[in-house]
């Protein structure tokens, strides 16, 4: 009480975002009840009807289950397969340039899309594969091929979901691991030099170990939403051509709980999709914690 009477200033900053958590990430938890209710707006959470898992064996039971499951997990595993590493190797690269000027020039060209609204990105998305004149049909006419509708079919959903996603923010996610690079002791370097190791020895056995920390970090976080979309840009992406690859479990809840007004039904998928991201979590914590040394709690 002492320490905290010695600077209270810093506890009265800290009382905001303490008070932002309750108020807007813990007190609506109380809602998450109508997951197991029949839940109606008129009588309101606690006089409706209590109908315990039965919201959740229907959504179980559903033809659409595994198209959603199968759409939301692969879309996010091969996400972390791709697009987590990438940032690392632009980070690697960005390190080994020895001239500042051109390697900021990098830095800036490449962490600028992060600064796209998603609405306009996926409006380039369009201009850029439309069948109609868009850059990318015009290459393929000018070599004698036919028009594809990239957006309308179902197996290239993914593909341009994810690459436009890591051309978005490979720039951006990448800054951490400059920053964490400019940490490594340079002595390691030299020592390494002195042995006879090529730059390539020197990035694997010096720079990568040097921020395998915050890979970890940065990996377990993202299992942490593993099941979780970018909902905007598949929503603005999405059209009854490609549904079959683009509906995911967050435009479902979307179309099902908000447009169609289903808030119990949908609660209820919500809460499976939480409870299935936090069950990753600590697995991946736990692992990480046995096996690297390093992990959030």
């Amino acid at each position: 009480m002492k320490a905290i009477g010695r600077r209270y200033d810093l506890y009265l900053m800290l009382l905001i975002p303490i008070v932002w958590y309750v108020v807007f990430q813990y007190g609506p938890m109380y809602g998450l009840q109508i997951a197991f209710k029949n839940f109606n707006p008129a009588k309101g959470i606690l006089d409706s009807k209590w109908v315990g898992f039965e919201h959740f064996q229907r959504f179980f039971e559903s033809y659409y289950f595994w198209r959603l499951l199968w759409n939301t997990v692969s879309i996010n595993l091969f996400s972390l397969l791709f697009a987590f590493p990438i940032p690392i190797f632009l980070a690697l690269l960005v390190n080994e340039i020895r001239n500042k000027a051109f390697s900021k020039m990098v830095q800036n060209i490449t962490y600028i899309p992060h600064f796209i609204s998603v609405v306009a990105m996926v409006g380039m998305l369009l201009l850029f594969l439309s069948p109609r004149g868009g850059p990318l049909n015009t290459l393929i006419q000018a070599f004698g091929g036919q028009p594809v509708r990239f957006l309308d079919l179902p197996g290239w959903f993914k593909t341009i979901f994810i690459s436009s996603n890591i051309w978005q923010n490979m720039g951006w996610q990448s800054i951490i691991y400059i920053a964490a690079l400019s940490g490594v002791n340079p002595q390691l370097y030299e020592a390494a030099k002195m042995d006879g190791a090529s730059r390539l020895r020197r990035i694997w056995h010096v720079s990568l170990p040097g921020i395998l920390p915050v890979i970890v970090i940065l990996l377990i976080l993202d299992v942490g939403h593993f099941m979780n979309v970018g909902f905007e840009k598949i929503l603005l992406m999405q059209n009854n051509l490609n549904m079959e690859s683009s509906d995911v479990i967050s435009t479902f809840v979307y179309t099902t709980g908000i447009l169609k007004g289903e808030f119990s039904y949908t609660a209820a998928i919500g809460m499976f999709n939480s409870v299935v991201n936090l069950m990753l979590l600590v697995l991946v914590n736990r692992f990480a914690r046995k096996k690297a040394e390093t992990s959030l709690w």
